[in-house]
This record gives structure tokens, sequence and C-alpha cells, in this order.
């Protein structure tokens, strides 16, 4: 399976590193052929556990304009910043403060990149966003199936792609995980198209990772 913008060194998955010799997360940084190449970790992002898993969607690409909620400390932005470019836009909502001043740093040098110290659950706080063709979600909140669907509602184009950890634990520690992702995703089916599916072992326990096409 081949990615926009992703290459392969050995066995990991890498981006062209938008700022050479900076690291993000203490990732392996390596050169090949007049270029720094920054070692995806699946196991620190979520959307590179499930390249590894065989994700076969993947929107982004030279531009793409994206809205990122729950942006934590920037790991799987930074390798977003490296793929969509200079002509990319990423918008990406965090509202915990000590995870946005490590954000801060760590992305202060990618243009690309705007960060947004919001509440995702009020995407009224950020309207200014405008329509993007992507949404990433990564939120461990309860409602975390209706910030998404509040947030595809004001900022996702009709036909946009939005990608979606599900996070059982973070929803009911009562239910089986299983139990959690079916009512996930019958909820999620009013408003989206399932495109594709995968629980995200051994990368992260408990998570089921989705795809979905905005219904508008």
């Amino acid at each position: 399976m081949s990615y926009y913008g992703v290459y392969i060194i050995g066995r990991s998955f890498a981006t062209i590193n938008a700022e050479p010799g900076k690291k993000v997360y203490g990732e392996k940084l390596s050169k090949k052929d007049g270029k720094e190449f920054r070692q995806w970790d699946a196991f620190r992002s979520k959307l590179c556990g499930a390249m590894k898993k065989g994700l076969k969607t993947f929107p982004f690409t030279s531009g793409s304009k994206i809205l990122y909620l729950g942006a934590s400390t920037g790991t799987t932005i930074s390798h977003l910043s490296d793929i969509v470019g200079v002509e990319g836009e990423i918008y990406s909502v965090e509202i915990a403060h000590q995870c946005m001043k490590l954000f801060l740093k760590n992305m202060e040098n990618r243009e690309n990149v705007i960060p947004i110290h919001a509440n995702a659950k009020k995407p009224e706080e950020y309207e200014e966003v405008g329509q993007v063709e992507i949404i990433y979600q990564d939120v461990a909140q309860p409602d975390q199936d209706d910030i998404l669907i509040r947030n595809a509602k004001m900022f996702l184009k009709p036909g946009g792609i939005a990608m979606f950890c599900i996070k059982s634990q973070s929803i009911d520690v009562t239910k089986p995980p299983d139990v959690v992702f079916s009512e996930v995703i019958a909820k999620l089916e009013e408003h989206f198209e399932v495109l594709e599916k995968m629980k995200l072992e051994p990368y992260d326990k408990d998570h089921l990772f989705v795809v979905l096409k905005y219904k508008g």
C-alpha cells in the first residue's frame, strides 16, 4: 500500500522533514538522496498504526485543508505537515494548556499548522476555520461521536472524509469494547458512510480507527 508523501525507510513509514535537523517527538532521522526523513512511529500515532494495519483511504495530499481535533503535542500533525506542504493548512484544536504549550514549541516553524487553543465541543469558538476537506479526530471524551458530528456539520464539505479514533474506555468502561464500537458506528451512520474500520492492536488497545465519508 502506498500513501502520498509517505516513504518506506527500512521497515518504517517516514516523511520528508520540513524542518531538517529537528525532531518533534524523538523520532529517528535518516538521510537518503540528499533528503532527510523522519521515521513515523506507529506506537505514537494512531494514523500510522492504521496504515500499518492496511489502511486503504488516505485523503492527504499537497494543499489539503484539515481540521484536526485533539492535537496533543503534535506527533501525527507534524507528519501531516510534512505531507501537505506549504500550500496545505492544518487547523489544530487542543484544549489542554500543557499540551498546547508543547505543541506551540514543536510547531513554531511550521507555517501550515494553525494552533487553536479551544474546546472541540464548541466549534463556534473557531468558526473562522471555514470549510475543510478532512476532519481527523483523536479526542478522549465520552461524547466523542457528538463532537465529530457537530464539527462535521459546521466545517466538513459534503463528501469530505473524517478519520475518527473511537476510544471505547473513554466512552463506557462498563461495556465490552465491541459493544461500544457498534453503538458509536450506528450513530455515525446517520451522518456518514463508513468506508473502513479497523482495530489498532498492537499499537493501541481498545481503539477502533474509522474512515467516514460525510453525507452532508
